[in-house]
């Protein structure tokens, strides 16, 4: 398995709503409000990086949006 950490800038008041949403995509471990540079957490896997990136892609175009930072672990 393949796991990264989604970064995720959002609108106004939408981080809640993204980690609420995201929970349901398969792929997705947890996901966490925070403070800062961004505005929520997003941990996924899959079992290549296409995987991941379907599941990033997914995320990515949750309502609320505005850019995300996808950090890849190393092996």
């Amino acid at each position: 398995m393949v796991r990264g950490l989604m970064l995720i800038k959002a609108t106004y008041a939408a981080s809640l709503d993204i980690c609420r949403e995201a929970s349901s995509i398969s792929g997705v471990l947890d996901s966490y409000p925070v403070f800062g540079r961004f505005d929520a957490v997003v941990f996924i896997e899959g079992r290549g990086l296409q995987e991941l990136k379907d599941v990033a892609l997914k995320v990515a175009a949750l309502k609320g949006v505005k850019s995300t930072e996808t950090l890849i672990e190393g092996t």
